[in-house]
């Protein structure tokens, strides 16, 4: 009779996880992507492409997923686990900083019969975890099972910003990226990516980073992960401690820069040494203890803020330890010289009797080797008072005009016809408002490319239909 009883009550257990197993299966996603795929290197073109991706049914009818799984997005369809049916589906919200996106689905018949996940908690190292999506290899679902190995800062390769970020070691592959990974039947993370040529090594966007996305959208606006528009340096060095006079008990990190137009430009000045953020004290190596014996970078506690909170940074000033506080207000795109990867937007150029022009954008470094060590470096660069924005001259497109400048390419522009100007905007109505004969533009080496504006106006239409381009500006610039 005991036997009896154990087999009986193991066949109910068994009964109770399969079932539970296909409610949570019932939530999984494949996702449909037609997408216009913006050619950064000759900007009036794009392509268009087809993939596929995985998500979630979370709770207030969402679809949690990545954002690189619906950027650049023009068409979009959704399909449940265990159907065949397609259902068209729109983004509600979308965050390229931290890879995450919401699609709504307007036909109620697609959430019919289906439990919405819930969420967990950061999941701790050793957890297991189970993955959940529509990888390569198969159209079916696929569930991998593993373990977190690591939950540190990383870089998110959709948007080149650091954030928290889980390890695993379950397989993850093409396909994978969208789809939860769940630990105790609740969303804990989102697959995000792996790292190529690894024998399972991938990442998911942790749930504390879902929920900061999902909080932002509360109102119906999304801001954005703050950044504080300051460059800090290690304490580690003997000799550089005691220059400032740290004791063994101190640790900290050097402001060695202040950007003008950041949150603490008026709290902050260079040579402070911030010791802790919102309490939790900085290590001379820049991380924080965010759990017991485990460490991240100090902007994991920036990170916890939504745009607007007031956070409080311990600091030394000239030996005296102070508290100060800062309204976060802005992301990195609005500090930094070169802006974040752009997606759901074409690029910004002008053609001017084939010298084509545009901003420098993280899109065109990616997209060529060309002067990549020179464009990376301003990638690094802050946005100053007078220059917030470079300029490049992309290429040149061979005529009988422009001979001897062929060998041009992401060529950084300084001046004008002897001019500075801040932006794209700028060096655009300087260009237009030139009424000499010749257009001169300059690279900080003092190197010149010389444009005779008589013959780009008698020759630009039989340019452009030279080489097949409708527009000689983005549509910004038309509108």
């Amino acid at each position: 009779m005991k036997l009896f009883i154990t087999v009986l009550l193991s066949t109910l257990f068994v009964v109770a996880n399969a079932s539970q197993e296909d409610i949570t299966k019932q939530a999984i996603v494949k996702i449909y992507t037609t997408s216009k795929v913006a050619n950064y290197l000759e900007p009036w073109n794009s392509s268009v492409r087809s993939s596929t991706g995985s998500g979630a049914i979370i709770e207030g009818g969402y679809i949690l997923t990545n954002a690189h799984v619906v950027a650049n997005q023009s068409f979009l369809e959704v399909q449940r686990y265990g159907q065949r049916k397609r259902y068209i589906a729109t983004v509600y919200a979308v965050s390229h900083q931290a890879d995450l996106a919401l699609l709504k689905v307007e036909d109620e018949a697609f959430f019919k019969g289906v439990e919405a996940l819930t969420f967990g908690t950061l999941p701790k190292v050793e957890q297991k975890i189970v993955v959940y999506g529509y990888p390569m290899g198969g159209s079916t679902l696929s569930a991998t099972i593993g373990v977190v190995s690591r939950v540190e800062h990383h870089t998110y390769a959709h948007s080149g910003e650091s954030f928290l970020a889980v390890q695993v070691d379950a397989a993850v592959n093409p396909g994978n990226s969208g789809g939860p990974a769940l630990s105790n039947g609740k969303i804990v993370g989102v697959v995000m990516q792996v790292i190529k040529k690894s024998q399972n090594i991938g990442y998911l966007v942790p749930i504390s980073m879902v929920k900061h996305f999902i909080d932002d959208m509360k109102d119906g606006k999304y801001n954005g992960f703050a950044d504080l528009g300051i460059s800090t340096q290690k304490l580690e060095n003997p000799a550089l401690r005691r220059y400032y006079k740290l004791d063994e008990n101190t640790s900290g990190k050097l402001i060695d820069k202040v950007v003008h137009n950041s949150s603490l430009s008026k709290v902050l000045q260079v040579g402070d040494i911030l010791t802790a953020v919102d309490g939790h004290n900085v290590e001379n190596d820049g991380t924080v203890e965010f759990r017991k014996h485990e460490y991240t970078h100090f902007h994991h506690f920036i990170d916890a803020y939504q745009m607007g909170d007031v956070v409080k940074l311990d600091i030394i000033r000239d030996q005296k330890p102070m508290t100060i506080e800062a309204t976060l207000k802005y992301t990195a795109d609005d500090m930094y010289l070169v802006k974040t990867t752009r997606y759901d937007e074409m690029p910004t150029y002008a053609i001017y009797g084939g010298y084509v022009f545009s901003p420098l954008t993280r899109n065109l470094i990616r997209a060529t080797n060309r002067n990549r060590l020179k464009l990376s470096y301003l990638a690094s660069r802050w946005k100053e008072k007078d220059k917030d924005e470079v300029v490049v001259l992309l290429k040149v497109l061979a005529s009988d005009i422009s001979r001897g400048d062929n060998n041009f390419g992401m060529w950084p522009i300084e001046k004008v016809n002897g001019k500075t100007f801040k932006n794209f905007k700028e060096f655009y109505e300087l260009v237009e408002a030139i009424t000499e004969q010749y257009i001169v533009l300059e690279d900080n080496d003092g190197v010149k490319v010389i444009i005779d504006k008589k013959e780009v106006e008698e020759k630009q239409q039989k340019i452009l239909k030279q080489y097949n381009i409708e527009f000689d500006k983005s549509e910004d610039l038309r509108s």
